[in-house]
């Protein structure tokens, strides 16, 4: 028996993607801007210098390490992609795959920006904030998933009643985490 339903126009992923010089160079300077941002936010942040802390255990000290590296590393791969050739390449005409790759990227920093910016430090308790976007966005990515099996699964109750379980844990989780054993009182 056959199936009478539509076929349906799914992306499907090249089963063997190429790595590329010009790719290379396009993550390098991804990973150079986002370190430079960690390191800029970890430089602004407060020193506590009028409680006395120790210049060692500032809050942004770790992050700031991490933003260096990642500039270093960044910067390694950025040099790696020239010398392979990547400013002289064309670049490819992007694909559907392309297409689908970077619409789940947008989405995925657009649900990020939404918690930084919208949910958190606007009067919502830290729980509930993360609470919602942990739920949010395990719904939105799995109704962007390329089988039609898992976008039809996510509209049952079941699937909103397990999203919203790990999103309150996790939050729940966290919360207590930070605030019990890091000392650090959460928005």
């Amino acid at each position: 028996m056959q199936d009478a339903s539509p076929p349906t126009a799914e992306v499907e992923p090249p089963a063997d993607e190429p790595i590329t010089a010009r790719g290379d160079l396009t993550d390098a300077a991804c990973w150079i801007a986002l370190g430079i941002a960690i390191l800029v936010g970890s430089i602004t942040m407060d020193r506590l210098e009028q409680q006395h802390i120790n210049p060692y255990t500032v809050p942004g000290l770790l992050p700031g390490l991490l933003g260096i590296m990642m500039i270093v590393l960044g910067g390694i791969l950025a040099l790696r992609s020239m010398r392979r050739g990547a400013l002289h390449l064309a670049p490819p005409p992007p694909s559907a795959h392309d297409r689908e790759r970077w619409r789940r990227i947008w989405v995925v920093t657009a649900l990020c920006l939404g918690y930084g910016v919208v949910l958190i430090g606007h009067g919502l308790p830290f729980w509930l904030a993360s609470t919602i976007y942990v739920t949010g966005s395990i719904l939105i990515i799995q109704r962007m998933s390329r089988d039609p099996a898992e976008r039809r699964r996510t509209q049952t109750p079941k699937a909103w009643a397990k999203a919203l379980t790990i999103g309150l844990s996790s939050s729940v989780i966290t919360h207590l985490v930070f605030q019990e054993f890091f000392l650090v009182r959460l928005p």
